[in-house]
């Protein structure tokens, strides 16, 4: 078993896919961690910002997590429609690009794009950020950390879709487990003690009232609150990863995943009006996340205690795993409208889309390493992206409906259409001065980018349009050029293909007067006049290149352009001798020279410069 078998698996052939596919038990972990994640970091990033009007905040927390369900409900049905709808996947893309043209498509798809990628690295970074405050003597190796979670997340979706579910099944239904236990236990003990539980273990109570409440207030804290939807929309890009019949096992996924979600918020925020539960600054000393203090409050400091932040730690690192499931997904149907390079549809060894995997983690450890392993400033940028992508899809659906005269259904998208719509205005506004320009400015540069792939395969496609097959056979003799540095077994084979395709044969030699390391002309002569040369063949030219300045390539590239001027009509191939062997590392060795030329002949050249390869295999026990 070679190592990659060993790291990845045994590759999956086309006709087990069938085995691949995911249910509902598995698609939760796979394409709802980040939806569920969310509920650690929306309610307190909602209750952070009400921090100002202390216990006035507290109170207002409810109500404002009873929205943002609403509003979660919403986007929710939205999806389900356009799972309905559009059963092949692509989400908020495909919507917009079949009900609201090519433009506002690329704004969906960039938007989502950058959604995936940040959520990435803010998941990864939040997980091992809670972790640090647990044990502080971990803070010198955040980065560290955070790569290392990125790099296991990745070989683990590398080597599947139904084999990563199964991986993060423990800790996603570990911490649903300990998180609806705490939300019922607390719900019972306030009912029993008339809306006033006492506490059974410490965290920060909410100061009296201490500032006005105004709207402006209430509206930043429903749009940072708003990140708990986030992550929504990765099981309608992700359809096709379901089993049959695809579409409706996705949509119980998605209303499972919302379901859950729902109650967790809504149960956080009863929690913590009902403990009077204050939220504590993420950039200050003594910073305890929402979630530890509600089960602080509600099940004491026991064994229950750890297990549950164990859970949330896992699921918080792991919430990253939802960008792995969707932006690959979403690449692969990006790629099928030219909008990305073509490579990124093709699945790989274990039926997943490679390519997209190893792009998304190479991105999100830049951005780990830029910002040194603490991201917590990206939170409110992936949001934005993510309402974009919300809005987008559901004015999709509203075109949708208009033309299928389903009233009731476009009504329902019209509703969330707008709330999304000026959610995400409130999300950039108020944002704005923090960073969510730079949101505006990465959409409109990957808009840019996706624009100019299409048009370039556009052209490409233009230019090599084939009406119908004409063969015709070339008058003209071809002209073969063998770039020779010294006599050996792989210039040998060179020279010997030469003559396989043509009678009119040059060797080309560079000299580099002065330099020992170089072998001469007249060695090249002199082994060519004692060579055996059947009857009928003419021996090869050789032409030599004085190069005063030691350069190699560049004369040999300027005698090609100029023999190919000096012969109209003919082809000019220049036949390449080039090392092949089984060791990777042998190419650090060697080929450098021949890589270089092959790429400025192949840059540089006409349509009558043929760049033939002639490989001459290397092998150690041979050469023993």
């Amino acid at each position: 078993m070679s190592f990659w078998d060993k790291l990845l698996g045994r590759p999956i052939a086309t006709s087990e896919e069938a085995s691949e596919r995911l249910g509902v038990l598995t698609g939760i972990p796979s394409f709802g961690l980040d939806a569920l994640g969310s509920a650690a970091y929306g309610p307190e990033a909602a209750l952070t910002i009400l921090i100002p009007i202390g216990l006035a905040g507290v109170e207002r927390l409810f109500p404002l997590s009873i929205a943002i369900a609403a509003l979660l409900v919403l986007v929710s049905l939205s999806y389900r429609q356009v799972i309905e709808a559009f059963p092949d996947g692509g989400g908020a893309y495909t919507v917009a690009s079949h009900m609201l043209g090519r433009r506002i498509s690329l704004l969906a798809a960039a938007a989502l794009a950058l959604d995936y990628l940040l959520n990435v690295s803010v998941g990864i970074s939040t997980g091992v950020g809670a972790l640090v405050s647990a044990v502080p003597q971990l803070q010198p190796y955040t980065l560290a950390l955070c790569l290392s979670i990125l790099l296991l997340l990745t070989v683990v979706n590398l080597r599947g879709a139904r084999e990563t579910g199964f991986v993060l099944t423990l800790p996603t239904y570990l911490f649903l487990f300990c998180m609806f236990t705490v939300v019922i236990v607390g719900l019972v003990h306030a009912v029993a003690n008339g809306g006033h539980p006492v506490a059974n273990g410490p965290y920060r109570h909410a100061a009296p009232y201490t500032g006005a409440v105004t709207v402006w207030l209430l509206l930043r804290a429903f749009a940072s609150g708003c990140t708990a939807l986030t992550g929504v929309e990765a099981v309608s890009n992700g359809v096709t990863a379901f089993r049959e019949p695809r579409a409706r096992t996705a949509q119980r996924t998605l209303m499972c995943i919302v379901s859950m979600l729902a109650v967790l918020l809504l149960g956080a925020a009863y929690l913590v009006r009902a403990y009077g539960i204050a939220a504590t600054d993420p950039g200050r000393p003594g910073y305890q996340s929402l979630l530890s203090s509600i089960t602080s409050a509600v099940m004491g400091r026991g064994f229950f205690y750890g297990v549950t932040i164990i859970s949330i730690l896992a699921l918080l690192s792991c919430s990253a795993n939802t960008s792995f499931a969707g932006f690959p997904q979403l690449c692969r149907t990006l790629s099928e409208d030219d909008l990305l390079p073509r490579f990124f549809g093709a699945r790989g060894r274990r039926l997943v889309y490679t390519d997209g995997i190893v792009t998304l983690s190479v991105l999100a450890a830049i951005l780990l390493i830029v910002f040194g392993g603490v991201t917590d400033r990206l939170i409110p940028l992936f949001a934005i992206g993510a309402f974009i992508a919300f809005t987008l899809s559901q004015a999709g659906m509203v075109r949708f409906w208009q033309k299928e005269r389903a009233r009731w259904k476009l009504t329902l998208n019209l509703i969330g259409c707008i709330a999304t719509g000026m959610t995400a205005c409130v999300m950039l506004v108020a944002k704005f001065i923090e960073g969510a320009w730079m949101s505006v400015l990465i959409i409109g540069a990957l808009m840019m980018l996706m624009h100019a792939i299409r048009k370039h395969y556009a052209k490409v496609a233009k230019s090599a349009e084939l009406d119908h097959i004409v063969l015709q056979p070339n008058s003209l003799p071809m002209l073969a050029v063998v770039p020779v540095s010294h006599w050996d077994r792989a210039s040998m084979a060179a020279l010997q293909f030469a003559y396989s395709i043509t009678k009119d044969v040059e060797v080309l030699h560079i000299d580099c007067p002065g330099e020992d390391t170089e072998v001469g002309s007249d060695e090249i002569e002199t082994m060519l006049h004692h060579a055996e040369i059947p009857p009928g063949m003419v021996a090869p030219k050789v032409v030599t290149v004085c190069s005063p300045y030691r350069f190699v390539i560049e004369p040999i590239v300027e005698y090609v352009l100029k023999a190919e001027r000096e012969n109209p009509g003919r082809r000019v191939a220049v036949v390449v001798p080039e090392l092949v062997s089984h060791g990777w590392y042998h190419y650090l060795l060697h080929n450098y020279r021949t890589t270089a030329l092959k790429a400025r002949l192949l840059l540089e050249g006409n349509r009558r410069i043929v760049v033939i390869n002639t490989p001459w295999y290397f092998s150690e026990s041979k050469a023993a």
